[in-house]
C-alpha cells in the first residue's frame, strides 16, 4: 500500500518531536570527526512547501511549527530546532518545512554518508529532486526495512538510523521491532531511532513490551500528547524511542518536552520520557 504521502503532515507535532529528536541525535554525532552513516527507512519527499494544496488541505502545521515560529524558549535545544527550520525559510514567513531527509543533510559532513528509502513513485522523484547534489547522499527506490539490514554493518563502523514507517500497514508496528532486532544483531553500536503514532494505545504497549523483552539495552522514550488517548480514529500523540542514545539526550527532552506540551498541546496532553531500558 502506497497512499501515504507526508505533504498532508508536514510541520505537524509529529514532525516537531520527532525533528528535534533528529537534529539532537546527529548534531552529537557529527561532533567526532569520524565518518557516520546515516539512513533513513522511510523518507518521503524530504521537502514542503506549506501553501501548496496537500498542506493546506489539513494544515496540521498550524498545531506544530506555526506555534512555535515566534516562541522564544529558555532552553537551548528548543531554540536550535526553530532556528533549524527557520533556516529553510528565506523570508521571515513560515513558508516551507524540511523532512527529515533536508534537516539530516543539514549536520552530514563530507566524510559522511546519507541513505534515504522511499517506495511511492512521486515522492521518490520528489526525494531524487531534493537531495541532489551530493556524492555522499544514495537515494534508493527500494523497500527501507530490508534496506537497512542490508547496509549493517556500515564500512564507517558508526550508523544512525531513522525508522519511521507510516504504519498505515498493521503490520508495521511488528515489522518495525523484527527489523530493529535484525539490525541490531547486525551492528549492536549503531544509534537507532523509531518513530511512532499513537493512535491504538495498545500496539505502542505491545511495542514497548517487545523492546523490553528484546535483551537491546540502554532504550530510552519520548512521547508528545497532545491530547489524551482517546477509542475515536485520529492520533493523540507520537513518540521517539532511541537505541544507545547520546548520552545528554534523555536531559534535555526532560527539560524541553513539558514546554512543548504547554505550548502545543490541549489541556489533556502530557509527554513521557522514560528510561524504557537500563544501559
Amino acid at each position: 500500500m502506497l497512499s501515504y504521502r507526508h505533504s498532508f503532515h508536514a510541520g505537524n507535532p509529529a514532525d516537531v518531536l520527532k525533528h528535534l529528536v533528529l537534529a539532537q541525535v546527529l548534531g552529537y554525532q557529527t561532533l567526532k570527526d569520524k565518518p557516520l552513516d546515516y539512513i533513513d527507512t522511510h523518507s518521503g519527499a524530504g521537502f514542503f512547501e506549506l501553501a501548496a494544496a496537500d498542506a493546506q488541505k489539513t494544515q496540521e502545521y498550524q498545531d506544530g511549527i506555526e506555534k512555535l515560529w515566534q516562541h522564544t524558549s529558555k532552553h537551548s535545544a528548543l531554540n536550535d530546532y526553530i532556528a533549524l527550520i527557520k533556516s529553510f525559510n528565506q523570508t521571515a514567513d513560515l513558508e516551507f518545512y524540511p523532512g527529515s531527509p533536508k534537516i539530516a543533510e543539514h549536520f552530514l559532513r563530507r566524510q559522511d554518508k546519507g541513505w534515504f528509502f522511499e517506495l511511492h513513485p512521486r515522492d521518490l522523484l520528489l526525494l531524487e529532486e531534493n537531495m541532489q547534489g551530493k556524492r555522499s547522499i544514495r537515494v534508493r527506490g527500494e523497500n527501507g526495512f530490508a534496506g537497512l539490514v542490508g547496509l549493517l554493518p556500515p564500512a564507517s563502523r558508526r550508523a544512525c538510523v531513522l525508522i519511521d514507517p507510516p504504519y498505515e500497514v498493521k503490520d508495521d508496528y511488528d515489522t518495525v521491532i523484527t527489523t530493529l532486532m535484525q539490525a541490531y544483531q547486525r551492528f549492536a553500536t549503531g544509534t537507532y531511532m523509531i518513530w511512532y503514532p499513537v493512535v491504538d494505545r495498545s500496539r505502542i504497549d505491545n511495542m514497548e513490551q517487545d523492546l523490553i523483552d528484546s535483551g537491546m539495552r540502554n532504550i530510552q522514550l519520548f512521547e508528545l500528547a497532545t491530547k489524551a488517548d482517546t477509542d475515536v480514529h485520529g492520533m493523540t500523540a507520537s513518540g521517539m524511542i532511541v537505541i544507545n542514545p547520546p548520552w545528554k539526550l534523555k536531559q534535555v527532552m526532560d527539560e524541553v518536552l513539558p514546554e512543548l506540551v504547554s505550548v502545543l498541546s490541549e489541556s489533556s496532553g502530557f509527554y513521557r520520557s522514560e528510561q524504557l531500558v537500563a544501559e
